[in-house]
């Protein structure tokens, strides 16, 4: 257990009581060691003399991790970074106010408090193209910003529009909600609380009936892929709590409910605690009949085909329409990188920005590299792994910049704490090739201990470590 002094340094640190301190540390002796060994230290000043100038596109987690990183790691950095937004969100956050557990307040982020701004110029603008071949950017106001590296960060954006009959307007209504949802520029995540406000509703109609509620996920990557099945844990185990049920049924359109068996098979044990969930694998939500609270869907799926005259076998795709009829939905949207990275030669065929899943620069031009949700490898698009994609690209660009064989990897590791109920989570961490959990455990059990993590420790660590590259 860290000393007294490690424990006045973490209070002091992150601006708590030592009281809340000692409660904040006795969570977890691992954790609470990595947040003292730490907080008592000053960043490493910066020991690595190249140059070159060095633009960032994005104002959220990633653009502020690889910010405090570079800042750091290079003497006398040349650094813009183009942001419009001030503050940003911390998402991992949005859930626990879907279920109640957090206030919308408690996921502002001040971008001011990261970039400083007498060694850092702030355009406070959005890149509207993005022209590789001669190293520069356009911003909306007609900007030109030219580069040595460029460093994209620019996330995820949420494709409602794409579901017909569906409006960002319903969200909160007619028994329609949506997590993800927010709108920064009005200071509000709509989403987030208008899912409490569900949860809610949801438990007043079962008090009554059995309502049909349907829970679904897209058919492109999304931003943290195990959110959808937190909303149906969650509010499934919000009704429980009062002896209250529902007819649930998760509509994904993925072929099972988790990659790695271990953790699938951990949910269907999970799904089975609640009686009344139904999974229907493969099928992607193409509209919604906002009216008549029916939701279409497009069941995709192979087959396997005998030719009865040559007795030769084939496997030929197949495809249904589904209309389930629903009394509260939770839509999860379509995903992709924003417009000026979709209509730019940086996007690769997968749809998203093209880099290496090892180094993260980019396959066609080496002085570009990604960072978060936008980059297009096989895993990644958590916070998690933006917190590990930010060393390898610090240590790659000044590899870059020095004119060195690239030496730092990314080995895949992403994090999913998957909510099971209230107070307790599975924290699903693996990298490219497997299981790889952070602590000695099985990784597969629901524990409270994760869940207290994660209500309670991650966001000092998000704010006093991650965004400032500590951590």
């Amino acid at each position: 257990m860290p000393n007294k002094d490690n424990l006045k340094d973490l209070s002091q640190h992150l601006k708590m009581s030592r009281r809340d301190a000692i409660k904040f540390m006795g969570i977890s002796p691992i954790a609470a060691g990595v947040l003292a060994s730490t907080s008592g230290s000053s960043v490493a000043e910066a020991s690595t003399d190249v140059k070159g100038k060095i633009v960032i596109v994005g104002g959220g987690a990633g653009a502020i991790m690889a910010l405090s990183r570079l800042k750091c790691a290079i003497k006398n950095p040349d650094i813009t970074i183009i942001a419009p937004n001030e503050v940003h969100l911390y998402q991992p956050g949005q859930v626990f106010v879907g279920a109640g557990e957090m206030q919308f307040e408690d996921l502002l982020i001040d971008n001011n408090s990261y970039i400083d701004q007498d060694k850092v110029t702030w355009i406070k603008d959005e890149v509207k193209t993005f022209d590789p071949d001669y190293h520069r950017v356009f911003t909306r106001s007609g900007e030109v910003v030219k580069y040595d590296i460029l460093v994209v960060a620019v996330g995820i954006q949420y494709h409602y529009e794409a579901i017909k009959g569906l409006t960002k307007e319903d969200i909160g209504k007619n028994g329609i909600t949506s997590v993800y949802l927010n709108d920064l520029e009005k200071g509000t995540a709509v989403g987030a609380t208008a899912t409490w406000d569900w949860f809610n509703e949801l438990k007043e109609a079962a008090k009554t009936s059995t309502p049909k509620v349907i829970y679904t996920q897209p058919n492109t990557p999304i931003k943290c892929g195990g959110a959808p099945q937190k909303m149906l844990h969650l509010s499934a185990d919000y009704l429980r709590k009062d002896g209250l049920s529902a007819d649930y049924q998760f509509v994904t359109s993925n072929a099972k409910l988790f990659s790695l068996p271990a953790i699938d098979k951990a949910l269907h044990e999970v799904q089975a605690s609640y009686d009344t969930i139904t999974n229907k694998f493969q099928h992607h939500l193409q509209s919604i009949d906002v009216a008549a609270k029916k939701a279409t869907f497009i069941h995709a799926y192979d087959v396997e085909e005998i030719d009865e005259d040559f007795g030769t076998k084939e496997i030929v795709s197949k495809s249904d329409t589904v209309v389930l009829d629903y009394d509260f939905i939770h839509v999860v949207p379509p995903m992709s990188p924003v417009d000026a990275l979709m209509n730019s030669s940086l996007v690769g065929k997968s749809g998203w920005l093209e880099v290496d899943k090892h180094t993260l620069q980019h396959k066609k031009y080496k002085n570009v590299f990604g960072i978060g949700d936008v980059c297009g490898i096989p895993m990644g698009k958590t916070g998690g792994s933006a917190r590990h994609h930010g060393s390898v690209i610090t240590q790659n660009i000044v590899d870059f910049l020095g004119k060195k064989g690239l030496s730092a990897s990314f080995d895949g590791y992403t994090v999913c704490p998957i909510k099971t109920q209230y107070g307790k989570i599975i924290m699903a961490e693996f990298n490219y090739k497997g299981p790889s959990p952070s602590m000695p455990l099985a990784f597969e059990k629901p524990r409270w201990f994760w869940w207290a993590f994660d209500l309670y420790m991650l966001k000092p660590m998000y704010q006093h470590l991650m965004l400032t590259g500590r951590m």
